[in-house]
């Protein structure tokens, strides 16, 4: 199952990602007087009673003529996956080849930052470049939305715990990351966490085996799998768990593979700008398109 938001008219509507294109279940349920949550957070936040609300709706819409609540994709503007997570965490150096590219030691554990809601943008919309900064990058990650919460959890069940997955990417301003010891600063401007373009929920997907690739302005500079990651989705769900809790609609960015500018030598770092392109697909998931501006 496939779900996300979109804007039409300056209003946030819920939507299903179908065959035939997106369905707008917000008007369907008003349409049907059913109950709904008004978002993915509501709605995973929920649980149970919030599932069964969602099939109520899709079942309603597929006893009518279906077309009466799809949604031309040039008529709306698409945004997060989730709105207001209480969590937005990161996990750095996680595919060892990128480790080496950035010329930083092999973790033992998982290495971990934070970005905050700010940085939250959709598929397609356009992130904006601060005149703070010069070295702007991107990182293809795997996304994962927890969905129940967690808290000391084995890496058996870990995976039980995630709502879904989508398409993210980290984009960085390099020099400010590595401005001090501490890497905020550089992950945390406006619009610099796109996710999306749907969340797809668990289970339809293996985290273990994805392909996963960005490209710049149509050029491949991304390319691997994770199961190439050092941790495991699954590790990083009981790792983090153990330390604090996770709340259902919380988000987690697994990291990124080799092909990032910062690992080029100093002499073919072009570093983005302004105009430029970013597309990172992951298979079974999706494609997430973002222009900088």
């Amino acid at each position: 199952m496939k779900l996300g938001h979109f804007i039409k008219d300056n209003v946030r509507f819920l939507g299903y990602k179908s065959e035939d294109g997106i369905l707008n279940l917000s008007e369907a349920a008003k349409q049907k007087s059913l109950p709904l949550p008004e978002s993915v957070d509501t709605l995973i936040r929920s649980g149970e009673k919030g599932r069964e609300q969602l099939n109520h709706v899709l079942e309603a819409i597929e006893e009518t003529d279906q077309t009466l609540y799809l949604v031309n994709e040039q008529d709306i503007t698409f945004d997060s996956v989730v709105i207001n997570p209480e969590k937005i965490l990161c996990v750095g150096l996680n595919y060892m080849p990128h480790v080496e590219e950035a010329d930083m030691a092999i973790p033992d554990s998982p290495v971990l930052f934070s970005k905050f809601n700010n940085t939250l943008a959709g598929h397609q919309q356009e992130i904006p470049l601060p005149k703070t900064a010069e070295k702007y990058d991107y990182e293809a990650e795997l996304v994962m939305i927890v969905g129940k919460e967690a808290r000391d959890v084995s890496e058996e069940d870990a995976l039980s715990y995630i709502y879904g997955y989508c398409v993210g990417n980290d984009v960085s301003a390099r020099d400010l990351q590595m401005k001090s010891g501490q890497w905020l600063l550089g992950k945390t401007l406006d619009a610099f966490a796109p996710i999306g373009p749907y969340l797809v929920t668990s289970d339809e997907v293996d985290p273990t085996n994805l392909s996963i690739e960005c490209k710049i302005n149509g050029e491949v500079r991304q390319s691997s799998n994770t199961k190439n990651m050092i941790f495991s989705c699954a590790t990083l769900i009981s790792y983090i768990s153990k330390y604090m809790t996770l709340k259902p609609g919380d988000v987690i960015f697994s990291g990124t593979p080799e092909g990032v500018i910062l690992g080029y030598t100093p002499d073919k770092q072009n570093w983005l700008k302004a105009g430029d392109e970013m597309e990172v697909t992951i298979g079974q998931i999706g494609q997430l398109k973002n222009k900088l501006v």
